[in-house]
């Protein structure tokens, strides 16, 4: 048997420990006295994490309900944006869409540098 085979083994064996010992813990949200500061989001809060480090340090994230996909700025005609007619819109195409550009990465599903019809109506739902 090959050491390159054991290697894998080894390295799970290893890493077992460490995910073992990770403190997290978890809470259903409870009714604050004091609203928390302003978040960016604007859904409701649906969870919060809070990890105690051992430096004494806390880190609380918090999760909200996504924003809907309803505004202007995710609204599509895919038929202006393909500008060259192909049935595709390339990411030099997309630049005439700011939030499609920033996000043309997570839309094209199958990697192939341009997003068909389907890939959009995919990030729209």
């Amino acid at each position: 048997m090959s050491h390159y085979r054991l290697l894998p083994a080894a390295l799970i064996a290893l890493a077992l420990p460490a995910a073992a010992s990770a403190q997290v813990s978890t809470s259903a949200l409870e009714p604050l006295a004091d609203p928390p500061a302003v978040s960016s989001q604007s859904g409701r809060q649906t969870g919060v994490v809070t990890y105690d480090g051992a430096d004494g340090q806390q880190v609380i994230i918090r999760s909200y309900e996504p924003r809907p996909a309803t505004t202007s700025a995710y609204r599509i005609d895919f038929a202006a944006l393909d500008v060259n007619g192909d049935g595709y819109i390339s990411r030099a195409e997309a630049r005439a869409h700011p939030t499609l550009l920033a996000e043309f990465d997570a839309v094209d599903s199958n990697r192939d540098g341009r997003l068909s019809r389907e890939e959009l109506a995919g990030w729209l739902r």
